[in-house]
């Protein structure tokens, strides 16, 4: 059977009443210690609730790192490759008109 969401795992109800016993005073009752044992339990779960948010934001946080890392990779890197590649599309039709010319020039001078 689980246990109820309110309700500390028994795991950490032994280790609350073991805390509690270990730090029992002389002529303290067992309702009393008891009590410590119950607050012993509600800080450990507090505590671990706390731990789980942590680790919980440190993973989102880490998602949204990776993911921005990636969204920056693949914007640059396009960009990149289209910028290199355009300056040569464009210059090629000059450079083959510069020919053509330089061969007319040439044919009519020449000839």
């Amino acid at each position: 059977m689980k246990a109820n969401k309110n309700q500390p795992s028994a795991e950490t109800q032994q280790e609350a009443m073991r805390i509690a016993k270990a730090t029992q005073k002389p002529g303290q009752t067992k309702e009393q210690t008891k009590l410590i044992a119950q607050g012993i339990e509600k800080g450990i779960a507090q505590y671990k609730k706390q731990q789980k948010e942590k680790k919980r934001q440190a993973d989102k946080a880490q998602k949204k790192q990776r993911r921005e890392k990636q969204q920056v990779q693949q914007t640059s890197l396009p960009e990149t490759s289209v910028a290199e590649t355009t300056p040569n599309r464009s210059m090629l039709p000059w450079l083959l008109l510069g020919i053509s010319w330089a061969g007319f020039i040439a044919y009519v001078t020449f000839r």
